[in-house]
Order: structure tokens, then C-alpha cells, then sequence
């Protein structure tokens, strides 16, 4: 046979699952830390473009080993060594570029210009930097499955391994070390690889390789030696020589500036995010408060709140304002530790001590977490919308678009007013960058809420609403709804009036009884409930109720309306609307060309050999079927635990972790199965079927009675309900590989050009998975991800079938 399997002596069988294993654990150590470079550089969006980037570059190594000529005429552990190596260059390289590489995401759409046209190529090479630090990685992944098909499942049970424990320990590295740090501790693992292997090889490049590691090893321990990374154009350039303290964490990094009028500043990932005013510990300072839209919601209550939670603490401005209006009992909220720690420790004495006040409980914990655990007798819950300091400004509007916010979903009011005494209050605060034309964040609360109420079997909703504006706050509108569990009452309302006219620019929009200002919300809360679809359909921007099956807050502009208007470029003084979802579908629309260009399109070289790969169509079905719906499953799993997990870093490596250490372990057992291979198959696609059942219908629920339980109690949870997943999920790539490797005399190109498919399907998947949630919800996608692997059920059935050769005579 012209490419017959390599023998023993050459493939250190050992060797190369230890291999494996380390390249796998390096690539997902760059993937995950990327994800936050990116996002502190460009925006969160961008994330998703290091995901698809990583699949493609990986994808396209395996489309080198397929058609490069002098690659099959190599020995295995000569492209293991130079791909390790390269692999390992490229990182360092590929890092420094991003860095220094500038980029203005809305002069993207200013079509037709010199600025235009010089941010795409910019973005063209961010995208190249990244690209390139993973293609040496799908090299060594596809010569190790294409020249060991009688090993593929233990291979690939090394593989997910490598990459499952990597996510168990990305999470403290970013903390601990930070992303640039762990980068370059990826580049060192895979330096490390090419030393083992050229001394097993005795190979000359040993000192390149020791001298390689060694440089990226130096960057990884001190990493203040890399270049500071330009920031997107919209964002505030930091540099950690000139703050107060910047700290990485899984959530975002923390910049602290020192601000004019005794007050510092905290940035978030680049954006304005909150501050930390001085305080002496004399409460008689604090009476700015009382000229403050903070003063409202104890407006609303009458008397001072017996028991208060905050969630969304950050500086503590709220619990400032919660001592002044002599609060008894106030508990805090934070999610970022980072944040936690500046007013525990470095910030405490400048902070007061507010903290360690003895009416003051400052938790780091996610919110809804933390509120079931809660006995549910507060006089006010407070969400002062962490996110609307920057969400409000223009420079960043749009930015949030794809972040999921349970914190806004009908669920979490629903939580919350079971939380509340009878007379208690729910008040929440948002930064709006252009109400007067586009309320739409105080406009999709109120609709949320309404719907909440709704649920809770209140039939006039309208009487438990008060909301009110702010022209003068920090914010270029700060809004402040007020949902209560029973009517407000006259003089309640007549106590919020008076206090209004003690806070300069403040104006009621709307109060039970009252006449409102005629702004979006005040129309929503008077719209009677059989009325309430044909006004969401009149109204511009979507702002219907936000679900945790659904929970994109900051989505305002359906898809078709954004491939309508694609062609327009976006107005600068209107960043809100469409910036985001154009960047997701403009991600999408470059996935499918990069995906197609480098992972389809090279086998043009091998057409001679195209002819003699049997089942092409099923093959291509059943590989694109398989990556479509493992990221579909995989995706959706990691924004349905978001909420459970409390932090998107911590859902991301925990899903994706144990997913992926199962899938290996499914993986390493399907070598098993050969013997009863379709029997087995049938029953695997069964039980994807329950386990799909089981997360549509019983896992909501129990994650919602689960939430209250300790962190690592809800890590192992998950470990639990994903286990089986992995498994099943496991067994079918090994499966795949080893059936075409069977039907052809070409076994290496035909398991390259599979996984090559593959590859190009999850890297379409990695976007357009998030696009059907955004527009369909998750449970569309999860049915979807179910029905593609019944697809890819009967393709891998024509592709076991023997492929019978004519006896000539």
C-alpha cells in the first residue's frame, strides 16, 4: 500500500500519548487565556474569534499533513519536533504582534475610507498572530491520528485529556499569573515537547530547542519584560506604571486610576467601571447622597431598610449610600475577587473600612448564587447595574451585546421578589447613553419585570412600578425603576415625588396615578396586556422580556435587520445599535471563507488521490455533522451554566473541561466497541437522546435548587451531569477516523481531510451557535445539536458498510 502505516521502532507509541497530551494542554491554555487578551484589547464580542481561529488553525495543520508531500515523506517524530518548535516561535511572535498591533472597531464601518480599509487590514493580522500559533498544533494532533489509526482512540483520549486538565487549571493560572503569563507558559510547554523529542531522536536542534524554552520560560516568569497591549481606539490606554494597582482576573483585569475630588478610578478591561471615593468613616460627609439618585429607593421605603442586599457592590458607592440612609443590615455583593480585594485590603483604609463595617456583610460572590441562599425577608434588593458606568458612554455602547446577564432575566426578578417582605422593593439602575430617542435598557427591565409580575399571578402590574430619570448623574441618563411586590401606595408615591425635586435633574417617567413623561417605558407599563405584542412590534429595537433560556439583556437589533442594513455603515453617535451583532455575523461571514480557503481548497493539490477516498459525501455529512454538533452541545452547556457557576470563565473551563476529559474517556473506550460497532452506536445516539431531554426539561430546574450550594459542591455537580455526555459524545470522532481509514488505500489523507471537515464545521458552529441562541434561545440550539448527531447516525452507518472491490477472472 502506498502510504502503509509506520512501524513500531520509529513510533514511540508512549512517547507520543505524553506528546499528545502536552500539546493539547498548551493549545487550550492559549485558547482560554486569548480570550481575555482579546477581550481587554478589542471587546468581549471578539472572544468568539479566538475560539473559531484556534479550531481553524488547528483544522488547516491537519490539512498540511494531507497534502504536503514532504511531510509524508517524513518521519513522525521530525515533524513532531519541528512542529512542536515552530509551534512554540510562533506563540512568542504571535504575541508580541497582537500587542502592538492597534485597532478602531467602528472605523471598520466607516465603508469606503482610509480608515476603514487600514483597521480590516489590522484586524486581518490580529487574526493571522492568532491563526498561525495553532496551525503547528493540528500538525502534530493530525500526523499522530493519521499514521496511528490502530491507536486513534487511546491518541485521542491523550488529546482530551491534555486539554480537560488544562481547563481545570487555566482558571487559577489567570488569576495567579495572568493571561500574557500563561500564554508564554503555553509556548513553554510546547518548547518543552520539542526538547523531549529531540533528545529521544538525538537530534542536532537540541541547543535551538533548550535556548527556545528558556526565552519563552523568562517571559512567562516575568512577564513585565512583554509590551503593554494597545487598546482598542474607544478604550482608555492603560499601563500598569501608571496606576494606583492593576490586577488580572477571570472575570476582566483591574486598573485603578487616581481621579480628582479624592476618588479613584476603576477600570474595567479597559472601560470606566466604577470608583472608590475616600471616606473618613463620618457619615455626616456622605450627605451628597442625599441629592443623589441613590437617595430613591430609600425615598420609596419610608423608613430605613432592616435588611438590605446590594448586588453589584463594586467600589462601594451603593454601600456608602446605604450607611448614610442608616441601613441596619446591608449585604454586598461582588462578583470580580479582584475588586472584592481592593476594598478589603489595598483600597480599605482609604475606603473607610466600609468593608469591615459591622452593618456591612461584603461578599465576593456571583448574585443570584448568593440570594438563594438567602432566607428572603429583605426590605430592599438593589441591582445598581455594575455595567451601566460603561454601557452608558458612547465609546463602548454595543460592547455588551453578546454577554449573557442573569442578573436581568425574568427568573432572577422572579427570585428576587420571593426574597422580599411583603412591602419590599426590587430597585434597579442603568446607564442609558440616548434616552430620549432609545430608552432601551430601562425599556427591556421594565418589559422583563412587568413579565415577572405577570408570572406571579399580579394582574394590574402597572400599580408596582415607579420609574424615574436622572439627566446630572455620572451617566448621560442614569434611570432607576422601582418594582414592588404590592402596589405602591399614595403616600409612597408622594414620598418618591418629593424626593425627586431634592435631586437635581431627576424626572418621574412613570408612577401608578401619575401622569408620565411619554418615554418607552412610561407607554410599556400603561399598554394593557392584550395590546402588549403590537407594541413591541411598533417599537424600533426589541425589548421584550429577557429568560435565562435567553438571556441577551443588551440585544436590542434582530439578525434581519442587521443583514438588512449591513451595507450601511453606523453612525458614531449611535453605537448602541447593530455594532455587535454586525461583528458576530461579520465573524461568521470570515469564518466560512478562512474555514473553506485553508481547510477545503489545499486538497486540490492531492486530486489524484481524491478519486480513490470512497464515500466522500457521507464522509463530509457525517465529520461536518459531528462538529456542528459537538458545538452546539458544547456551547450551549456553557451558557446554560454561566448562571450555575456564577462566572462565564468559570462555566467556560468547567464545561468545557469535563466535557472534554469524558469525550477522551468515551474516546478510550470506543476501541472496545469494534466488534458491535452499529449495535453500540444505536444505543449511544439513545442516550444523547435522554441526556438531551434531561437538559431541556430537569436541568433548569435543578440548577435553580442547586444554586444555593457551595461553589465546589456545584463544580462537582456539573462534573456529574456532563459525564455522561462526554462519554457518549467520546466514542463517535475514533469511530469516524477509523471507518474511513478502512474504506481507502489512502488511510493518512483520508483521516486528514475528515478531521480537516470536521474542523471547518466547528469552526462555522463556534459562531453561528451563538447566533441561533441569541435570536431562538439555547433550547432551539440543544435540540439541534441532538438532531445532527441522528444525522450523523446514519451517515457513519453507509460509512461502515465493507466497500466491495470487482474479482476479476
Amino acid at each position: 500500500m502506498a502510504n502503509a502505516i509506520e512501524a513500531s521502532p520509529e513510533s514511540n507509541s508512549r512517547g507520543h500519548y505524553l506528546d499528545i497530551f502536552l500539546v493539547s494542554a498548551a493549545a487550550l491554555l492559549l485558547e482560554i487565556s486569548y480570550t481575555r487578551i482579546i477581550s481587554f484589547k478589542l471587546f468581549y464580542y471578539y472572544t468568539y474569534l479566538v475560539i473559531g481561529l484556534a479550531l481553524l488553525g488547528i483544522g488547516t495543520g491537519g490539512v498540511i499533513v494531507a497534502v504536503s508531500k514532504r511531510l509524508r515523506g517524513a518521519s513522525t517524530d521530525v515533524i513532531l519536533l519541528w512542529g512542536s518548535l515552530t509551534a512554540a516561535l510562533s506563540v512568542g511572535i504571535g504575541y508580541l504582534v497582537i500587542a502592538v498591533t492597534s485597532f478602531d472597531t467602528f472605523a471598520v464601518w466607516d465603508y469606503g475610507t482610509w480608515a476603514s480599509f487600514t483597521n480590516i487590514a489590522r484586524l486581518l493580522v490580529i487574526c493571522g498572530a492568532l491563526f498561525i500559533s495553532f496551525v503547528s498544533v493540528g500538525v502534530i494532533i493530525a500526523t499522530l491520528f493519521a499514521r496511528r489509526p490502530d491507536r486513534i482512540s487511546r491518541l485521542y483520549f491523550a488529546d482530551l485529556i491534555g486539554a480537560g486538565l488544562a481547563c481545570a487549571a487555566v482558571v487559577y493560572l489567570l488569576s495567579s499569573i495572568g493571561p500574557p503569563a500563561t500564554i508564554f507558559l503555553a509556548g513553554s510547554l510546547l518548547a518543552l515537547v520539542g526538547v523531549r523529542i529531540a533528545i529521544r531522536i538525538r537530534s542536532r536542534s537540541l541547543p535551538v530547542a533548550v535556548g527556545l524554552l528558556a526565552v519563552l520560560a523568562v517571559a512567562a516568569i516575568k512577564p513585565a519584560i512583554l509590551p503593554e497591549q494597545k487598546l482598542e481606539a474607544s478604550k482608555v490606554q492603560v499601563s500598569e506604571s501608571d496606576t494606583d494597582y492593576s490586577s488580572w482576573s477571570p472575570l476582566f483585569r483591574v486598573d485603578v486610576f487616581s481621579t480628582p475630588g479624592n476618588s479613584r478610578s476603576l477600570f474595567h478591561d479597559g472601560l470606566l467601571g466604577s470608583q472608590i471615593d475616600e471616606y473618613n468613616g463620618d457619615v455626616k460627609t456622605l450627605s451628597r447622597f442625599s441629592q443623589d439618585p441613590r437617595a430613591f429607593p430609600f425615598a420609596a421605603l419610608g423608613a430605613p431598610p432592616n435588611k438590605e442586599l446590594i448586588i453589584g457592590a463594586a467600589g462601594g458607592h451603593e454601600i456608602l449610600a446605604s450607611l448614610y440612609f442608616r441601613a441596619k443590615n446591608i449585604d454586598a455583593v461582588e462578583l470580580n475577587p479582584v475588586t472584592h480585594k481592593l476594598l478589603t485590603e489595598v483600597f480599605a483604609d482609604y475606603a473607610g473600612n466600609i468593608a469591615q463595617d459591622p452593618r456591612v456583610n461584603y461578599v465576593n460572590d456571583e448574585g443570584r448564587s448568593f440570594l438563594a441562599r438567602q432566607s428572603g425577608d429583605y426590605d430592599l434588593i438593589w441591582y445598581p447595574a455594575p455595567d451601566s458606568y460603561s454601557a452608558s458612554n458612547a465609546a463602548s455602547a454595543g460592547a455588551f451585546v453578546l454577554s449573557e446577564s442573569y442578573l436581568y432575566t425574568t427568573e432572577a426578578i422572579h427570585e428576587s421578589l420571593d426574597h422580599l417582605r411583603r412591602d419590599g422593593i426590587v430597585a434597579a439602575q442603568f446607564g442609558e447613553y440616548d434616552y430620549a430617542t432609545q430608552p432601551n435598557r430601562t425599556t427591556r427591565y421594565v418589559s422583563t419585570a412587568r413579565q415577572a409580575l405577570v408570572d406571579a399571578g399580579v394582574k394590574n402590574s402597572a400599580r408596582h412600578f415607579v420609574v424615574i430619570r436622572n439627566t446630572d448623574a455620572i451617566a448621560n441618563t442614569l434611570s432607576t425603576v422601582l418594582v414592588k411586590r404590592t402596589p405602591f401606595t399614595p403616600s409612597e408615591i408622594s414620598a418618591i415625588t418629593t424626593n425627586i425635586a431634592a435631586v437635581p435633574g431627576s424626572t418621574l417617567v412613570y408612577a401608578p396615578g401619575r401622569e408620565g413623561d411619554g418615554s418607552a417605558p412610561d407607554l410599556l407599563i400603561r399598554t394593557p396586556q392584550s395590546k402588549l405584542d403590537a407594541w413591541y412590534g411598533s417599537y424600533p429595537f426589541d425589548v421584550t422580556p429577557v429568560t435565562d433560556n435567553k438571556p441577551f439583556f443588551w440585544h436590542f437589533t434582530k439578525f434581519g435587520s442587521v443583514v438588512s442594513d449591513f451595507s450601511d455603515p453606523i453612525s458614531r453617535s449611535d453605537r448602541e445599535v447593530q455594532v455587535g451583532e454586525r461583528v458576530l455575523l461579520l465573524l461568521l461571514l470570515v469564518s466560512i471563507i478562512f474555514a473553506a480557503v485553508f481547510l477545503l481548497l489545499p486538497f486540490i493539490a492531492i486530486r489524484n488521490i481524491w478519486s480513490g477516498l470512497k464515500r466522500k459525501p457521507m464522509a463530509a455529512l457525517y465529520f461536518s455533522a459531528l462538529g456542528l454538533g459537538f458545538i452546539f452541545f458544547e456551547i450551549t452547556l456553557i451558557q446554560r451554566l454561566t448562571l450555575f457557576l456564577g462566572l462565564p470563565t468559570y462555566s467556560l473551563t468547567v464545561t468545557l473541561g469535563s466535557i472534554l476529559i469524558f469525550t477522551g474517556v468515551g474516546a478510550l473506550l470506543s476501541g472496545r466497541y469494534q466488534a458491535h460497532r452499529e449495535r453500540v452506536i444505536k444505543i449511544l445516539v439513545s442516550v444523547l437522546g435522554l441526556l438531551t431531554i434531561f437538559y431541556l426539561f430537569a436541568l433548569p430546574s435543578l440548577t435553580n435548587e442547586l444554586l444555593s450550594l457551595p461553589l465546589p459542591a456545584r463544580v462537582l455537580f456539573s462534573f456529574a451531569v456532563l459525564a455522561p455526555l462526554g462519554i457518549c459524545l467520546g466514542a463517535f470522532m475514533p469511530l469516524g477516523l477509523g471507518a474511513v481509514s478502512n474504506l481507502s488505500e489512502y488511510p493518512r489523507e483520508y483521516v486528514a481531510w475528515g478531521w480537516a471537515v470536521n474542523g471547518f464545521a466547528s469552526v462555522v458552529g463556534s459562531v453561528l451557535s451563538t447566533i441561533l441562541a441569541m435570536e431562538f434561545g439555547l433550547n432551539v440550539v440543544l435540540v439541534l445539536a441532538f438532531t445532527l448527531y441522528l444525522v450523523a447516525l446514519v451517515a457513519l452507518r453507509s460509512l461502515l458498510r465493507p466497500v466491495l472491490t470487482k474479482v476479476s477472472v
